[in-house]
Order: structure tokens, then C-alpha cells, then sequence
């Protein structure tokens, strides 16, 4: 008011830090707000005058819950001729609204963390990438492990679902690459390591569980059911990782790999490199770590099985074919998550590929035709209903190759023209030249002549090396005799 004395309105203003408006306004009514008799009152009438109290506030109180987009709208069929253009103040009056009378939320606690104490473990879906393995697409999820402290991470790549011997086989791998454990491990209910029958009971560990922490001096922790934010700092942890994972696909421009083991190590650079930004905390978390045990402990479940006649057994909705001079015997199986170790006695016998059942709950299928060859030959026509025919053919090509035969022959001619193929694809270890040769015969529209290949795939005896064995004179016999006197 003082500057006012000497100049204009909107000098004034300027100087003492106002807008010209306030300026206005103020020399029109140089009272201070609070010592005017009335508040100001709303410049437009309010459209929720007459609803907001009378019918959303009930709404509100009977429905803690409910959206307010979901409020708009019904308001908006009691009232056809309700403004749209009013959401946004609904939306902020039912905000201003639950500020003042809503019900209490819960509060996030932050948490400190010390160096080497926590572990955490989850899995988590890889569906959404699209990731094939030689063509295929590859049903899968990742075991990923994280220490809070210094960020250290760890993926394994699954291929069933949440068991026992995944969560085994995933944490071990990664502690051992880590070179020490944490001393407390935390998960969220896992069914691989809790039974989740009671809520708090110290019992819900199963057993196998309880003795993989204690081997490695961890106590075993988890979070609330069905309150991931507990276990945050894993579950963060995912989204960044498929992130990565997502980019690292995009990069390489090709989401197809050869084989799993390519995959695996796709997974391991990414991690690899994610690890080295936090190089320097994760080397100086390794020195509050808890020394590792001399070995590792089992990552696996074990089984007996018995070999039926069929050379085969069935172990979790799956048949599995084996050598027939195994039938009759028991054995004994560790299973893991991607493969199977047959032993007979403390004798390892041979490693199989895990299979899985249908999505449908039929009966799954890991068939090695070189298992069974040697009876199909004498029994050839059992080819013709075998029940497992489909997995028994090892490429793509054989199995169009019988269809075509199938067709173009007598069904005991087809079979044993057949079988003859796979004997040849056996004995002569030539299974993917033979199918790259049936494929090009199909493609011409030709049948395969048997006998053409048997000649085609015979040793070459130009390839075969000369071996010359010199029989030494039995003479010098007694030459080192008497070497050895003098």
C-alpha cells in the first residue's frame, strides 16, 4: 500500500512481489482474508450439490471398495442428465472424502538390511517372452534367487512347476556360485517348501525343506499368505529381469535357440552382466556370507520303479522306455527337474529326459526307438498299433516317411520297410543323414529304396586304416634275460 502512494497499480504489484490481478484485487478491497465476515464462496454453482451426499457418500460407506469410476457411472444412469464433464470432480471429492472419513490402510514398513543376512527366493512365469527351443515353444518358468543387500541374483531355468527339486536344485546352484550363504532364506508359500496348512505352525516346513536350510545354517522364513509386497524384494526383482531378458531377445533379433543349453546360457550372460554393476557390494557382502559345506546336498526325489515287459515304466504320468535287458529289475530313480539318473544297486545305469503329461492329464511319452529296435525287427507289424508310435520315430522326416509308406504299400510291407529304416539309423549311427535323405526323397514324390541306403550308409573300406602289427623275434626275450644278469 505504500508503494501504491507513488505508482501504479501493476508497478506496485511488481514490486511487492504480486500479480497484477492481486494487485486489483487488493486495492478494491484492502481488507486481509481473515478479517472479512464470510469466507469466499465456490465462482460456480456445485453440481454434486444435491447427490454427493444424499447418494454417493451411502455408496462410499456400504462399499469401502468401490471405484469411484464405478460411482460415475451409476450416477449417471439415475441422472441421464448429469453433466460427463463432472468425473473428474467426483473422483476428487470421493478422494477428499475417504482422506477424512475412509477406513485405515496399511501401512508398508521400510526396512534396514545388514549384509549377509537375507536370501530370498521366488519363480516366476517366462510364458509371456515366446521363447522356442529348435522351433518349439518352450513351456518353462525361472527360479530366481536375489540377496537384499548387495543385489547378487541368480535364474535357473524350469522346466515343470514349482517343486521341491527345483527350488533344491535352483538355490543350491546359485549359493555355490555365490561362494556362501545367507543366514536367513525367505520365500513366499511355496508348496515346494511349506505345507500351508495352518497359518504360523512351525510344522508347515516340510521336512525336506527344513533339512536343505539347515545344511547350509539358514533359517527358513516366509511372508504372509497372499501378501507379496513382503516379499518385494524378489518380486521387484522379476519385473527387471524379464525386462533384461526382453531387451537381450529384441537385441539378438531372434527368439528361437538351438537347444536348451543354449537358452540356459542366453540366461546366464544376462544375469552375469546385471551382476557386474553391483560388482563391488556383492564382493563385499561375500565377506559376511557363511562358509559353504564341503558338498552340496541332494537336489532330488527318489523312487523305485520295476521294468515291465513293455521295456518301459511309468513314473509321474509319464512312460519311459529303457533297455529290455532291464525288465524284470528294480530300479532305482532320482528325479530332477529336467532329467532322469536310473541306477541299479549303487550302479548308475544311464540318464534319461524328464517328460511331463498332457495339459489334458494324459499320459506323457520319453520313447528311444534304439531301446526296443532289435524286438521290432523280429516283430515288425506291432509298429502298425503301437501305442507310442508317434514318440518312437526320432525326426519329423521318419514319421512322414511311414505315412507315406502307409499309403503306397501293403500295411506288413509298410511296417517292416519301416522298421529297416530305423535298424539302418541304428546300426550304421547315421539317424540325422538318413532323415535329411528321406525328407528329399518325399520331396520328389519317391518311396526309399532300402537297399540303396544300406549301401549308401556301409563302411567305406577306402576309410577304414591299414593296420600292420610286426611280431618282435622271441629272441630278444633272451637278450633282456641276459641284460639283466650282467
Amino acid at each position: 500500500m505504500k508503494l501504491r502512494q507513488t505508482n501504479s497499480i501493476a508497478v506496485a504489484a511488481a514490486k511487492a512481489g504480486f500479480s497484477t490481478a492481486t494487485g486489483y484485487r487488493i486495492a478494491g478491497d484492502p481488507m486481509l482474508p481473515s478479517q472479512r465476515g464470510t469466507p469466499r464462496e465456490r465462482r460456480r454453482p456445485d453440481p454434486l450439490a444435491d447427490i454427493f451426499e444424499q447418494e454417493v457418500v451411502p455408496l462410499l460407506k456400504a462399499g469401502p471398495g468401490l471405484r469411484a469410476v464405478a460411482i460415475f457411472e451409476e450416477m449417471r444412469r439415475r441422472h441421464p442428465d448429469l453433466d460427463p464433464g463432472i468425473r473428474r470432480t467426483l473422483e476428487r471429492r470421493i478422494r477428499s472424502w475417504r482422506a477424512i472419513h475412509g477406513p485405515e490402510q496399511e501401512v508398508i514398513f521400510r526396512q534396514t538390511h545388514e549384509p549377509g543376512r537375507l536370501g530370498l527366493s521366488d519363480f516366476t512365469e517366462m510364458g509371456e517372452l515366446g521363447v522356442l527351443v529348435a522351433g518349439q515353444p518352450l513351456d518353462h518358468r525361472l527360479y530366481h534367487f536375489r540377496l537384499i543387500w548387495s543385489g547378487f541374483e541368480h535364474a535357473h531355468v524350469i522346466l515343470g512347476g514349482e517343486s521341491f527339486v527345483a527350488l533344491a536344485e535352483g538355490l543350491q546352484n546359485a549359493l555355490w556360485a555365490l561362494g556362501g550363504a545367507p543366514g536367513e532364506h525367505r520365500s513366499d508359500s511355496l508348496s515346494a517348501a511349506f505345507r500351508n496348512l495352518e497359518a504360523g505352525a512351525r510344522a508347515d516346513l516340510t521336512t525336506r525343506y527344513d533339512a536343505l536350510c539347515e545344511h547350509y545354517g539358514m533359517t527358513p522364513t516366509r511372508n504372509n499368505r497372499g501378501i507379496a509386497h513382503e516379499n518385494g524384494g524378489i518380486e521387484s526383482a522379476h519385473g527387471h529381469l524379464k525386462a533384461a531378458i526382453r531387451d537381450a531377445l529384441l537385441l539378438r533379433g531372434s527368439r528361437d535357440f538351438d537347444d536348451l543349453a543354449a537358452y540356459r546360457r542366453f540366461i546366464d550372460e544376462i544375469v552375469a552382466t546385471k551382476n557386474r554393476r553391483n560388482g563391488a557390494r556383492i564382493d563385499a557382502e561375500r565377506a559376511a556370507l557363511q562358509p559353504l559345506p564341503d558338498r552340496r546336498t541332494s537336489d532330488y526325489e527318489e523312487t523305485i520303479v520295476t521294468i515291465t515287459s513293455t521295456s518301459s515304466f511309468t513314473l509321474r504320468k509319464v512312460f519311459y522306455t529303457v533297455p529290455s535287458r532291464l525288465i524284470g529289475h528294480r530300479l532305482r530313480v532320482r528325479l530332477y527337474d529336467d532329467r532322469l539318473d536310473l541306477f541299479i544297486g549303487g550302479t548308475h545305469l544311464m540318464t534319461l529326459q524328464r517328460g511331463r503329461s498332457l495339459p489334458n492329464g494324459a499320459h506323457g511319452h520319453v520313447v528311444d526307438y534304439r531301446h526296443v529296435i532289435h524286438s521290432l525287427r523280429r516283430k515288425p507289424m506291432a509298429l502298425m498299433k503301437l501305442v507310442y508310435r508317434n514318440q518312437l520315430f526320432p525326426r519329423e522326416a521318419y514319421a512322414r516317411t511311414f505315412e507315406r509308406l502307409i499309403e503306397a504299400l501293403p500295411d506288413r510291407t509298410a511296417c517292416r520297410l519301416m522298421v529297416d529304416l530305423l535298424s539302418l539309423a541304428h546300426e550304421r549311427g547315421c539317424e540325422a543323414e538318413l532323415a535329411d535323405m528321406l525328407g528329399a526323397e518325399l520331396a520328389a514324390g519317391r518311396l526309399p529304396d532300402i537297399a540303396a541306403l544300406r549301401e549308401r550308409f556301409a563302411p567305406d573300406p577306402a576309410t577304414l586304416p591299414e593296420v600292420v602289427v610286426e611280431l618282435a623275434p622271441l629272441t630278444i626275450y633272451d637278450d633282456l634275460l641276459l641284460g639283466e644278469a650282467a
